[in-house]
């Protein structure tokens, strides 16, 4: 199981990725860089809180995981 900091973590970076990347696009379509700035903020914020929630909910399926094993010799 990962504790909440190394999902938040890796949501946070993630997310930076992501903003970097949807700010470029838009960017690209409008050329003004308010506009993609407030854009990118604004959808990757509800993307991170969003990302956070799928992380949390994945991470108690036990699904592709492997059990470790109940002694060690």
């Amino acid at each position: 199981m990962e504790q909440h900091k190394r999902t938040i973590l890796k949501t946070i970076t993630w997310r930076v990725i992501a903003v970097l990347v949807t700010m470029i696009i838009v960017y690209l379509y409008n050329k003004d860089i308010k506009e993609s700035v407030i854009i990118s903020l604004a959808a990757n914020g509800i993307k991170m809180f969003l990302y956070y929630i799928h992380e949390r909910m994945w991470n108690k399926i036990d699904f592709g995981r492997k059990k470790p094993p109940e002694y060690q010799i």
